[in-house]
């Protein structure tokens, strides 16, 4: 299970893991009592944690941002209860994240990200730089497979030539088969020294006619 398969289901309270998608919906475990069902998406929405981002005094960053500096200021600034009152929760995130838009981030969203850093705490799934590494790792990794590509592709353009020169050869080839029509003349011949021999027999029998009378 890593950081990026983890999605916030509206209408449901904690976090999930998302095992599969469906055509209507999809199979999620929840992360606090590791039970796994099938959640319409005609009724709720899924949102991936590493999509979400926070409203800042400068850009807004990623969620993924806020729970690294709580993590990072956990021996200062102790993970504060998500029921604790509005005031606790505000001054403990002025101290962890003191970027915060205090305007459009509200003391909700705030209790929510509390209890959603307590649930990825437990689940050990608070490891953002080796999440990272993974990461460039996978894509230093698919990089040559890219460049290797055109490679392949070229190979098949060098057989051109070969299959020109079949055509050339059958072109010779048929260029001789003219020669088989000079064997026609040679069936003249006979035919007309057939012809002959009819001739030369027609006289004899009229010569022996004359015999006979």
């Amino acid at each position: 299970m890593q950081y990026r398969e983890i999605v916030a289901v509206t209408g449901l309270g904690g976090l999930f893991q998302l095992l599969a998608s469906k055509q209507d919906g999809a199979i999620v475990k929840s992360l606090e009592d590791k039970s796994t069902r099938f959640v319409s998406s005609r009724i709720h929405n899924f949102t991936p944690l590493e999509s979400i981002e926070v409203f800042t005094t400068g850009d807004n960053v990623n969620l993924s941002a806020v729970f690294k500096a709580m993590q990072e200021n956990a021996a200062s600034f102790p993970l504060v209860d998500a029921k604790a009152d509005n005031n606790t929760i505000k001054g403990y995130f002025k101290s962890v994240f003191p970027e915060f838009d205090e305007d459009r981030v509200y003391v909700s969203d705030m209790k929510k990200m509390v209890k959603w850093f307590s649930i990825l705490e437990k689940n050990d799934l608070l490891k953002f730089d080796e999440a990272a590494a993974e990461e460039g790792a996978e894509a230093t990794a698919e990089a040559p497979a890219a460049e290797a590509a055109p490679a392949e592709e070229a190979k098949p353009k060098k057989k051109a030539p070969a299959k020109k020169a079949a055509a050339e050869t059958e072109g010779a080839e048929a260029e001789e088969k003219p020669a088989a029509k000079k064997k026609a003349p040679a069936k003249k011949a006979a035919a007309d020294a057939e012809g002959a021999e009819g001739e030369e027999k027609k006289p004899k029998a009229t010569r022996k006619k004359k015999t006979e009378e």
